[in-house]
């Protein structure tokens, strides 16, 4: 029966990856995954076309993971965004570079870089099995194989890159945590990262399905301290706030009473704004308010704004008095939405949470617990912001596992 220097533990990007550069070094190398076809997480990443990575430097990407990126230093920079970008295209897979030096395959199909993994997979000879791994096997501390639903199957080392617990339908179940914590490793807080946001009262349902663009976004604790600031977009939903710049700010959100503080107009100064406004007001003297704000706010956000400024919405523009100007323009300058809390893991891009990385190698991604298990991708307590961060992390961690991982030496048989 054939046997195996290592086995690499979950089908998503981080696993073929990691079981690809292992067998590029002569591993013999199992993959396992539990579904009925490899990378159906990858598939839907990036709404479909797969934001491969970002085109920046390693030092970039680092300023963009908020939790742990010194621990990344190694990997990131044995394997930065550009040795990942030269992967996919020496292996056929042509990409593009978009706004914010988002990378995508430039067929814009997530099935472009599915194929170019399984390609490569193929072409190294990595055997490709579907089964549940139930539990990684150890003696003395160190790893001998894994057991399956079916069997029990050794080797010298096993990656683990079982993902986190965002969209559990493609797998994400947290097996990998279970497994892990049996042999001692200690998982931290599991929660959603790069998740929308639920926000108190009933503006937003108002304004469901309003997207804004060029807005500035301040996330500020209960007592005012400013967690993260951005500028982009944003999405008004039924629960509440979604978009880029939303779902960025949820990997800061600590804690009750946070507030998003929405800038309508960053591009005005308050005087500048209020010039802006009474020149509105003069041009549609005649009209009701709820019409004079047209050139100003999107339609469906004027009833919203005026309610919470307490102007009628009938009244003639012309009578709008300057007291009530200036209130308007703070509240465009600063519009107050209260977050309740995060919409849960399952709609989550990504979790927040993971082994603690002070009991992995930062070189090679080894456990230090137990010699011969090693970590990739979301498994490892490292998230980061949107733009193709989360899966360059992916690429790097299953690197430095694949290259450090042992190669060429005779395994018993399977049992």
């Amino acid at each position: 029966m054939m046997s195996y220097d290592g086995i690499v533990v979950g089908g998503g990007p981080a696993g073929m990856f990691a079981a690809i550069i292992a067998a590029r070094r002569g591993a013999r190398v199992l993959l396992l995954e539990k579904n009925s076809r490899l990378g159906k997480k990858l598939l839907i990443t990036g709404k479909g076309r797969c934001n491969v990575t970002n085109d920046c430097t390693e030092q970039e990407v680092l300023q963009n993971i908020p939790r742990n990126g010194r621990f990344l230093y190694s990997a990131m920079t044995a394997c930065p965004p550009s040795a990942v970008m030269r992967f996919f295209e020496e292996q056929g897979c042509a990409l593009k570079t978009e706004r914010g030096n988002r990378v995508f395959p430039t067929t814009d199909r997530s099935q472009s870089v599915l194929d170019c993994l399984e390609r490569e997979l193929r072409k190294q000879n990595v055997t490709v099995k579907t089964e549940r791994v139930r539990s990684v096997l150890q003696e003395n501390g160190v790893v001998t194989g894994v057991e399956t639903d079916q069997r029990k199957i050794y080797a010298d080392w096993v990656i683990l890159a079982t993902g986190g617990l965002s969209y559990p339908t493609t797998g994400s179940t947290g097996d990998g945590f279970t497994m892990a914590q049996a042999l001692g490793h200690m998982v931290t807080e599991l929660e959603g990262s790069l998740v929308p946001l639920e926000i108190a009262g009933t503006d937003c349902l108002e304004m469901q399905g309003l997207s804004l663009r060029n807005v500035g976004v301040k996330l500020l604790t209960a007592k005012g301290k400013l967690l993260y600031k951005d500028f982009g977009e944003l999405l008004f939903t039924h629960f509440g706030i979604s978009g880029p710049t939303v779902l960025s700010a949820s990997a800061h959100l600590k804690g009750e009473g946070c507030h998003l503080i929405i800038d309508l107009k960053p591009a005005l100064e308050e005087n500048k704004l209020d010039d802006r406004i009474l020149r509105d007001l003069e041009m549609y003297q005649n009209r009701s308010m709820e019409n004079a704000l047209t050139d100003l706010l999107p339609r469906s956000m004027i009833p919203v704004v005026l309610h919470r400024t307490q102007i009628d919405p009938t009244m003639q523009a012309n009578s709008l008095t300057k007291q009530k100007r200036r209130e308007l323009v703070q509240i465009l300058k600063a519009f107050d939405l209260e977050i309740t809390g995060k919409r849960p893991i399952a709609e989550a891009i990504i979790t927040s949470g993971g082994i603690k990385v002070s009991e992995i190698d930062p070189k090679t991604m080894e456990s230090k617990l137990v010699r011969g298990l090693y970590f990739a991708g979301e498994m490892i307590d490292c998230d980061a912001y949107t733009g193709g961060f989360n899966l360059q992390i992916a690429w790097a961690t299953a690197c430095a596992a694949g290259m450090a991982v042992k190669t060429g030496i005779d395994k018993p048989a399977l049992m």
